[in-house]
């Protein structure tokens, strides 16, 4: 199924990107790893490198790019290290994201400008440039790792300058579903139901405990390798929920996915 085709995938270091790079590894996919980490950061760890590395010992084929998506240049050449090496783009993951939970008093306006610089302008630009490869794609695909669109206050009031640019991203990509229809190119939004073990989680909201009560990225990448496996030309323009996913894929039992089992599970922003 993914043995042969490109998946150009943002933020793919460490974390989500990572592991969804290296689920669709394990089925010879060719992974364009584009982020910006090339020297590792203890809090955070991974770099395009190391990821680049696990990759290729998968079974895929793994081109390490740096890639800043706040800059249209960077993305342009980006693209074109992945098209030198694997020919084309058949998937386009956006994961890359910045995130800051406060308040409008406390959003100070280098962190609104930023959230906004990468997860909505850079989503866009990335996008823009993938659609004239993802027309020749296999199958092609868009996913975007954001939220439904849940405008109940409580998802706005706390952290508006970040929970607008999560909903701007699956805007953008309900509607790349309609625009790009007559192409075949799907698009659709992934989410996911609880938090996930991840070094932003860790670090920025809630430490240790909060990873305790969260699951693996195992479990967006499973999602995500079902939603890429679909025909491209009817499954699009969805908000879906990780575990909405797997359970049309047929996999009810979700012990496995969490960091401790015994713990209850701590739900993500966006999701009642």
């Amino acid at each position: 199924m993914f043995k042969g085709r490109t998946a150009f995938i943002t933020g793919a270091s460490r974390g989500i990107g990572k592991a969804i790079a290296m689920r669709l590894a394990k089925e010879g996919a060719n992974i364009a790893v584009v982020a910006k980490s090339v020297e590792e950061d203890p809090r955070l760890g991974g770099t395009i490198h190391s990821t680049a590395k696990e990759i290729n010992e998968a079974g895929g084929r793994a081109l390490a790019i740096r890639c800043d998506i706040r800059d249209e240049e960077q993305i342009l050449e980006a693209i074109r290290q992945c098209i030198s090496i694997f020919g084309g783009i058949d998937i386009l993951v956006n994961n890359a994201s910045a995130i800051n939970l406060s308040n409008t008093e406390a959003t100070e306006a280098k962190r609104f400008d930023l959230m906004h610089d990468i997860n909505v302008r850079g989503t866009f630009l990335v996008t823009k440039h993938c659609i004239p490869h993802l027309k020749e794609g296999k199958n092609p695909h868009i996913l975007t790792l954001s939220p439904p669109l849940n405008l109940q206050p409580k998802w706005l009031a706390p952290y508006p300058a970040y929970a607008i640019t999560k909903y701007s991203m699956t805007m953008l990509t309900i509607g790349w579903a309609e625009e790009l229809k007559e192409y075949k190119i799907a698009a659709n939004a992934l989410w996911p139901a609880t938090t996930i073990a991840t070094a932003a989680v860790k670090n920025l909201l809630g430490g240790d405990m909060l990873i305790q009560a969260s699951r693996k990225p195992d479990i967006i990448a499973d999602a995500a390798h079902y939603i890429l496996a679909q025909p491209s030309d009817s499954y699009t323009g969805q908000t879906l929920i990780d575990e909405q996913v797997l359970a049309a894929a047929g996999i009810t039992d979700l012990a496995h996915y969490a960091i401790n089992p015994a713990n209850e599970l701590f739900k993500d922003l966006f999701v009642d």
